[in-house]
């Protein structure tokens, strides 16, 4: 039977040492990665240091408000460094975004079936349910768009995945791809946003996401 969302009684992959990285069949994730740029060096150390003093504090597994305080600290707080706009911003360009969206649209249906993604100038959010490997999914898409944009070795290695837990979760992660630009204050043109008719559907009334 298929099923969107993590069970908890059923097996999950897990893999990735730096960051890790978690699978189960049939079930949605939602995937940041972010071009090659590096980040300021001085903001990245701090990061680093005062994330590897909380996880030594904090022993796995995590609570809900564990969890949430983690994103908070580390996981947003990246993402707002990102929404800035450092680094090169090859996707500024249309037809750099066009690139990577045809990899992203080749597989519908084959690889994956897609529910919502926005491609910022420096980095992408996708929500979408794997019907292969997650990493060779996003390889493929980070390969080939390199590869046609013509710029070399332009990704950072690693990605982020979240498995998604419930409708409410797939809610909240529809608002926030659809948010990002906003957030970011791009102007049109400078970011691409699709959405499947289920995500569509989602209503972006104000909540907490």
């Amino acid at each position: 039977m298929s099923r969107d969302y993590l069970h908890p009684d059923q097996p999950i992959d897990k893999h990735g040492v730096a960051l890790p990285h978690w699978e189960q069949d049939e079930v949605m994730q939602f995937v940041t990665f972010r071009l090659g740029d590096p980040l300021p060096k001085g903001r990245i150390q701090q990061w680093k240091h005062e994330k590897a003093v909380w996880e030594s504090t904090w022993r796995k597994p995590w609570t809900p408000e564990q969890q949430a305080e983690y994103n908070r600290r580390f996981v947003w707080r990246l993402e707002e460094w990102l929404d800035e706009g450092v680094g090169s911003c090859l996707l500024k360009e249309s037809l750099n975004r066009e690139v990577l969206e045809g990899g992203l649209k080749f597989d519908e249906g084959k690889g994956c079936e897609h529910h919502a993604w926005v491609i910022m100038p420096n980095h992408v959010h996708l929500l979408f349910k794997p019907f292969a490997p997650l990493e060779s999914l996003i390889q493929a898409w980070k390969s080939i768009s390199a590869k046609r944009i013509g710029k070399g070795s332009i990704w950072q290695p690693n990605y982020r995945d979240t498995l998604i837990r419930s409708s409410e979760h797939f809610v909240n992660a529809v608002r926030y791809i659809r948010r990002n630009p906003v957030k970011a204050h791009l102007r049109e043109g400078s970011y691409s946003l699709w959405e499947s008719p289920r995500a569509a559907s989602v209503s972006d009334r104000d909540r907490h996401v």
